[in-house]
C-alpha cells in the first residue's frame, strides 16, 4: 500500500497511515453527527501501529452504544476532528476521511446506525447499510 496523508485545518497536526485500511464507511449516529457538525461522519480504520501523528492533538472521551470508551482527537488550535479510538475497535485507527490530503482515495464500503440518518441522506445502490452496527465477520 501506498502511504497516505492528512491533517487538520489550521496544518498543525499532521498524519501518515502506513497499513492498509481494515474497512471504511460512513456512520449516522447522533455521536458522529455532532462531532462532525454534519450529517455523519467518514472514518476509514486502520490499524494503530499504521497510525502516526505529528502535532497536539486534543482528545474528548466519551462512550458508544456498547457502553465501552470512545476517544475522539482533534486539533486544539482549529478542532479539526482527526481519529476515534475505541474500546469496542480495539487497536483500530478511525481517521476522518475528509482530514485526508486526497479524500477521494477512500470509498466508504457501509453505512451504520442509519437508524439516525437524516432523512434527506441517500444511501448509494450497492452499498451496505445496517441500522445499528453490522454484525462481526
Amino acid at each position: 500500500m501506498t502511504n497516505m496523508h492528512g491533517g487538520c485545518l489550521c496544518g498543525k497536526v499532521q498524519y501518515t497511515i502506513s497499513a492498509d485500511p481494515v474497512f471504511s464507511g460512513v456512520c449516522h449516529c447522533k455521536d458522529c453527527q455532532k462531532s462532525s457538525g454534519s450529517a455523519f461522519g467518514a472514518v476509514v480504520a486502520v490499524p494503530s501501529q499504521g497510525f502516526s501523528v505529528t502535532g497536539e492533538l486534543k482528545t474528548y472521551v466519551g462512550h458508544g452504544e456498547s457502553g465501552k470508551e470512545t476517544r475522539r482527537r482533534f486539533c486544539p488550535n482549529c478542532g479539526s476532528s482527526v481519529v476515534l479510538e475505541a474500546d469496542a475497535a480495539p487497536g483500530l485507527a478511525l481517521v476522518q476521511i475528509g482530514t485526508l490530503d486526497n479524500p477521494s482515495a477512500v470509498k466508504p464500503g457501509m453505512h451504520i446506525y442509519c437508524q439516525s440518518k437524516l432523512d434527506w441522506m441517500v444511501i448509494p445502490e450497492g452499498v451496505g447499510a445496517f441500522p445499528k452496527m453490522p454484525p462481526p465477520g
